[in-house]
């Protein structure tokens, strides 16, 4: 597995893309939105211009210690590997990073295995892989064959952690972790299971240029595929809305949006 701080590149032609993030699936949980996974999934297998950012929380993983019911689970841990295989199998070629949600990492603190690891192992794309979070550069087009600007995006992906009852919560986290990574485009996270999206600028002192520059940036926390119940409502967590986020990064010219 490589160092989280190696960034993951990527050189792209001089095409649109639109970028789902993907979190918080909890295959082997009773309320796994399974029938609307797996829609997501052929609709995204036929579109030529999708990409996916994998980032947490895809397997559920109750094990003893954790604070899981494992006697709720619809399958046990190896199977939920398994199935995750089997359902990224077919939009291998799409993904263009992943990182481990604390469902994942309770494996690695027990017996240092990280299980989604192990699905990226199986898929062939284990370089596309970081422990902790994942740094993405992505560039489109080639300078020196067209003569042309190379639009060039810096993405940091995440599972997140923390939190709280409401959703500013999330936000702010967002925020302030964002705030930290110089020419940072996006930053995604999950986690929360509340989904929401905003831009947020930061001061740039450009020491070699001498002035002062503003820098945009995005935050994008990812949808959850859970249904409420189970437990969520035991801990009086509030519901939340399913609405899958779409990162789309221009090709041409940089510039980049966010629908929900």
């Amino acid at each position: 597995m490589l160092p989280d701080m190696v960034p993951i590149v990527w050189e792209l032609p001089r095409s649109d893309i639109r970028i789902y993030p993907v979190y918080d699936l909890h295959i082997g949980a009773a309320e796994c939105m399974v029938d609307e996974w797996e829609a997501f999934l052929a609709q995204v297998a036929k579109e030529d211009d999708a990409r996916l950012i994998i980032g947490g929380d895809m397997l559920n993983n109750g094990i003893k210690s954790s604070a899981t019911n494992v006697y709720e689970e619809t399958m046990r841990p190896r199977e939920q590997k398994q199935k995750l295989t089997e359902y990224l199998k077919t939009v291998a070629d799409k993904i263009l990073c992943g990182t481990c949600g604390n469902h994942e990492y309770r494996s690695c603190k027990e017996t240092d295995d990280d299980p989604l690891y192990d699905v990226f192992c199986k898929l062939d794309i284990e370089d596309k892989y970081r422990q902790n979070g994942a740094f993405l550069k992505l560039r489109f087009g080639d300078k020196a064959a067209d003569g042309l600007k190379n639009p060039t995006y810096m993405i940091a992906a995440l599972h997140g952690a923390g939190g709280g009852m409401y959703i500013g919560s999330g936000a702010n986290r967002g925020e302030r972790f964002g705030a930290v990574i110089d020419g940072l485009d996006c930053l995604i996270t999950g986690h929360t299971h509340k989904p929401l999206t905003f831009p947020v600028a930061k001061l740039v002192f450009d020491s070699r240029n001498e002035r002062v520059t503003q820098k945009d940036f995005r935050v994008i926390a990812a949808t959850s595929w859970m249904r409420y119940g189970g437990y969520g409502m035991r801990r009086m967590m509030l519901p939340t809305a399913h609405k899958v986020s779409v990162l789309t990064l221009c090709g041409t010219a940089k510039r980049m949006t966010v629908t929900m």
